[in-house]
């Protein structure tokens, strides 16, 4: 599979699977796509029904990944390495259960990996793929990445220790939780760089872009990025959606999957599953009081607002970055118009679809919004009935489910996703039900470890000579 750019002038080559997993964005600042869409057949359903998740891994990511730097043998191996029963990463054989939340819908467990969060099954691959493309071509990279809360726990986890890879996470300062952070700034392997920048995740992302956008120090330092801007991460976790289409609809029904969501791109790997073929139903976007993508589902009007802090901060963010790769896929993957829309959103922070175009989008997903006072709600009612002890971010997505489900009745069944373990968002929970929950053993002493992390100043000068001076 080769891959092209969002944004079109980067295509003459288009990247092979290798340069496109070190190179972060393209060269012309757009995002990577495939150059075509994989199918997956119904043959090839019916026979990854049952199979374990390594398999089933292996299967779905093989047309994406499989080349000449890595053959479908060693994509098997490090697919049996990573969810493998004898790996010991995750903590659920199944790694990615499926556990009812009344009789209405089902709860997809992506919290069983070592940070507690989704991440962790697609990033844990991710890390096992660098290393062996590092080892065999012998080079070094640099990883660069913006968090919002999990995506650097995941990815400093991934690749904590990797002799060929530097890694430095930036998280805006005092903006994520405590476990959170910890998770990150304890982490005491050599390669890995906790920065606490100030200001707001979309501050942190636009620091990134700008990073990537100096071509001379990407060149020099052989930047790399490990976050959903890196198409793998996102064609790793089509996987689950795979997995669990399978184990509720097989070939017999459409399953629909509510996500909660920022960046866009956990649903638009739901959305790329479908695409492919996979047996997905409804997809529907749950988001905090952020909600730059339901007004721009509800409107065709994507205009970017303050960012607001909540009780799910994973997911205060108005610049969804990935949503460019959506748009490349409902323009038609007709490049100058993107760069068009991209380049206005950019400049004027706000960008319109015409109306067929916003006909066609509303067709693909539904948005819905929940605010603080819902997302205490929900998971207030989800522990009283059901005794399930609901993160914020997955009550977000349980509270826009049933909204969803109560107009229209034929989305079921009906999976939301739980995407952190509720023992990282203490107060919330706290605050909901006058408890928290304890923390697995593997973390239990978090809060005693020793941080390891450099506050900074929002100032892309200071940042560049803090990187040059470590990463040379």
């Amino acid at each position: 599979m080769d891959y092209i750019s969002t944004r079109g002038a980067a295509d003459d080559p288009a990247a092979s699977f290798t340069d496109m997993v070190f190179a972060g964005p393209a060269p012309d600042g757009g995002l990577y796509m495939p150059q075509t869409w994989p199918e997956i057949t119904p043959e090839m359903l019916r026979k990854m029904r049952g199979q374990p998740y390594s398999v089933i891994a292996a299967s779905v990511l093989a047309p994406f990944c499989v080349g000449e730097d890595l053959t479908l043998d060693e994509l098997g191996r490090l697919a049996e390495d990573v969810y493998g029963p004898r790996s010991g990463i995750f903590s659920h054989p199944d790694v990615a259960p499926l556990r009812p939340l009344g009789k209405e819908m089902a709860l997809l467990e992506l919290f069983h990996g070592p940070t507690l969060a989704f991440k962790d099954i697609a990033l844990q691959l991710v890390g096992r793929v660098f290393d062996h493309l590092l080892s065999k071509q012998n080079r070094m990279i640099t990883i660069i990445g913006a968090t919002s809360g999990d995506t650097g726990s995941a990815s400093i986890y991934a690749c904590a220790g990797l002799k060929r890879a530097r890694i430095f996470i930036l998280h805006p300062k005092d903006r994520i939780s405590e476990i959170q952070r910890r998770q990150m700034t304890t982490v005491s392997a050599a390669n890995v760089y906790n920065i606490a920048l100030e200001g707001s995740f979309d501050d942190c992302q636009a620091a990134i872009k700008a990073l990537f956008a100096d071509h001379d120090l990407s060149k020099e330092l052989n930047f790399t990025a490990i976050n959903s801007i890196n198409w793998l991460r996102i064609a790793a976790q089509t996987v689950y959606y795979v997995t669990s289409a399978l184990s509720l609809g097989g070939l017999e029904r459409n399953v629909s999957f509510t996500v909660p969501t920022g960046n866009f791109g956990n649903v638009f790997a739901a959305y790329v599953a479908r695409l492919m073929g996979a047996p997905i139903g409804d997809l529907v976007i749950a988001s905090n009081k952020n909600d730059i993508l339901p007004r721009f589902f509800a409107t065709g009007e994507m205009a970017a607002g303050k960012v607001e802090e909540t009780l799910s901060p994973s997911m205060d963010i108005q610049v969804s970055s990935n949503f460019e790769r959506y748009l490349f896929e409902l323009l038609r993957r007709d490049a100058r118009s993107v760069n068009a829309l991209m380049t206005e959103f950019r400049t004027r922070n706000v960008f319109r679809l015409n109306a067929p175009d916003f006909s066609r989008a509303r067709s693909a997903f539904y948005a819905y919004r929940t605010d603080d006072h819902e997302t205490i709600a929900t998971i207030k009612d989800a522990y009283h009935k059901y005794g399930i002890i609901l993160d914020p971010h997955t009550a977000v997505g349980v509270h826009a489910a049933r909204v969803h489900l109560r107009t229209h009745t034929n989305a079921s069944p009906m999976v939301a996703l739980a995407c952190a373990h509720p023992a990282k968002f203490p107060d919330a929970i706290r605050k909901a039900i006058g408890q928290i929950v304890p923390l697995p053993p593997h973390l239990t002493d978090l809060m005693t470890r020793t941080e390891r992390v450099t506050p900074m100043r929002n100032d892309l000068g200071i940042l560049k000579n803090y990187i040059k001076g470590l990463a040379q």
